[in-house]
This record gives structure tokens, sequence and C-alpha cells, in this order.
């Protein structure tokens, strides 16, 4: 009996929501800032739509409509035309550098972050090299771990002279996983996690703001107004809430008290405008999120079909349970946007992308 060329209707669903959501939190955060700032209450939402969700929307169709052999060819060169963008933010024509990090290319018409591509283009990359190394079955597995350090040594250095600590972070931790599930030896996956450690305990221990956050952290109390300003805030709004939320609309510590409150900080006030309901409700949408993605990988025809939908999946559900863990005060405060929620064109177009590509070896299955 021949199957259905259907794509996951549920998974599309889910993603569906969480848009939706993210639009309308959107709308409610940045109303009187976008006023303020622009003189439209309405400009960061039309920011949004027309640099985030319009293309990604389009990308994301040609994603779900590709050859996905054609996309294992391709996707060395897509890595290589991203790390040429990551290297072109240090230029000073195009780069555009913004509170001493350089991560943004402006070319006029458009400006984009090649770290929030890079995520998708990297998972790529892993899952064509990892599928092909097992359908070969030829190379030592340690040739295999040296070439795997080598790729991510090239990638961190890009992304640590920007730099973009938290985005390394998410990428070091997707690969891990897809080459963990790739059957390499464990041994592996044991060095790679010591190797890890160490190299974030030096990027800790040499960025006095790093180590702020590690000591915050661990102390909330810790420079109430100053280091520990933006995690007290958060949880001012997050506690605010209560059971049913103040209502869209009615968060007090967007008013200028919470940093970041449209793109990293944008779950607390989620969380002060609907709630403990609302954010449950949130959480759920992206556990049954990482259920259909993993089904999509387990049931998907060939290794590199299930390595980039096992990497899409592990990359948005672990961003978005960095950054709302974060907000909760259970991790660290990060620089990582919330996925389909967070204001950032370039986010967005990656994720739908990221959708695209789930959907089309869905419908393969």
């Amino acid at each position: 009996m021949v199957r259905p060329n259907r794509p996951d209707y549920i998974f599309l669903f889910v993603v569906v929501i969480l848009i939706l959501f993210g639009g309308l939190i959107l709308i409610s955060v940045s109303l009187s800032l976008s006023k303020e700032k622009f003189g439209s209450i309405f400009y960061y939402l039309n920011h949004q739509i027309l640099y985030g969700f319009l293309p990604g929307l389009i990308l994301a169709f040609f994603a779900f409509k590709i050859d996905l052999n054609f996309l294992k060819k391709i996707a060395p060169l897509l890595l290589l035309i991203n790390l040429i963008f990551l290297g072109m933010v240090f230029l000073p024509v195009v780069g555009v550098s913004f509170r001493g990090a350089a991560r943004w290319i402006d070319l006029g018409l458009i400006s984009f972050q090649p770290s929030e591509l890079l995520k998708l283009s990297f998972i790529l990359y892993l899952a064509s090299w990892l599928a092909s190394k097992i359908e070969r079955k030829k190379g030592e597995f340690w040739q295999t771990f040296l070439a795997f350090l080598i790729v991510i040594g090239i990638i961190s250095t890009f992304l640590i002279l920007q730099p973009d600590v938290s985005t390394l972070l998410i990428i070091i931790l997707v690969s891990s996983l897809m080459y963990f599930l790739a059957e390499t030896p464990f041994w592996h996956t044991i060095l790679m996690g010591l190797i890890i450690v160490l190299v974030l305990l030096i990027l800790i221990w040499n960025a006095p703001y790093r180590f702020n956050r590690i000591l915050v952290f661990f102390n909330p109390e810790l420079d109430p107004m100053g280091i520990g300003y933006q995690i007290k805030q958060a949880l001012i709004a997050i506690g605010s809430g209560g059971v049913s939320g103040l209502g869209l609309g009615l968060s007090q510590q967007k008013a200028g008290f919470l940093p970041q409150a449209i793109s990293d900080s944008i779950f607390a006030i989620f969380a002060e405008e609907t709630g403990f309901i609302g954010s449950t409700m949130l959480v759920l949408l992206f556990f049954l999120f990482f259920w259909r993605g993993l089904k999509i990988g387990r049931e998907g025809q060939d290794k590199f079909s299930k390595f980039c939908a096992f990497g899409i999946t592990f990359w948005i559900t672990l961003q978005a349970f960095v950054n709302i863990s974060s907000m909760i005060g259970i991790l660290p405060l990060t620089g990582i946007p919330l996925p389909f929620i967070s204001y950032g064109g370039s986010a967005l177009v990656s994720e739908l992308v990221g959708v695209g590509i789930l959907l089309n070896v869905s419908k393969k299955t």
C-alpha cells in the first residue's frame, strides 16, 4: 500500500499556532515602544512580517518542494556561503556593530544576521557529511572525529570573534547530539563534552560579563540594580502574571523596566500577560513540536533526511528550552531568542526554512 504524499499536518498546525502566538505577543509588547521610537504603533510588527515572515514563508515553500538529494549535494556550498557572510560582518562597509558585537550585515535593501542562518546551514552540512560517512562505511572513526572538531573549530572562531557565544553553544550542543546519533563511538561524545566544558570555562573566565551572569545565576539577589537587574525584572514579570495573567497589552514590565523585552526577554512579558495558563500552553506547544519532529526523523527514508529532521528539531526545541529556562532562573541568562516568538527577521526566516525542510521530510515518510 502506497502512503499518501502528504506532510505532517499536526506538526504544521503546531507551527502555525506558535507563529500566531508570536505575532500576538509582539503586538502587545511593541506597541508603546514602536510609537515612541518610530511614530507608528505597528512598526515592529510590520518589520517582522516584511523581513521575517514573508521571506521565510517563501523560502519555506521552496524548502518544502526541493529534492532532498539535491539539498544534500548543495549543503557544503550553503555552509561555505554562510561562512563568507560570517567573515563579512567584520568589514567596515557592510558589517554592522551594535553594543560591541559585530553580528550583522547591511546590504542596503536588506540587513541580516549570518549567525542565525548558520544554525540551519551547519545542520544541513553535518547531516550530509554524517550520512555520507555512514553510507560509504569508509574512514576511521578517529579521522571522522578530527574532521568534526576542525569544522567546529572554524565556526567557533568566527562566533567567538563577533562575539556570539550563545549561538555557538546551541550549535555545539545540536551538532554533538547529531554526531552521537550517527552511531559514532561513545568515547567520542565523552571527549567532546570535556572539550566543550573546557572551552566554555575559558570563555567565561576571560569575559567579565559572562562571569557575572554565572554569579547572578547562583545568587539572583546580587547587585539587583546592576548585573542582576534583567533576571530580577524578568522574575517580577513572570510572578506578576499569576495564574491567568494581567491580560494582553497590560504588562507593566515592558514599559522600560525589562531589557530586551521584544527579543530575548519576550517570554517574561508573555508570562506576565497570559499567566501560568498561557506559559504552560506555550511550553506544551514546544513539546508537541519536539514530539512530531522526532517522529518525522524516525520515519525518514534515508540517513540524510533523518539527521536533518533530528538536527532541526533539536535546534528549535533546545533553543526554546534555553531561552525559557534562563528567564525563570533555571539557567544563566543568554542572548538567545525564543523561536517563532522573539522579534528578529533573520531568526524567523531560518526557523521557517527549517520547518519547510521538516515538512518535506515528513511527506516522504
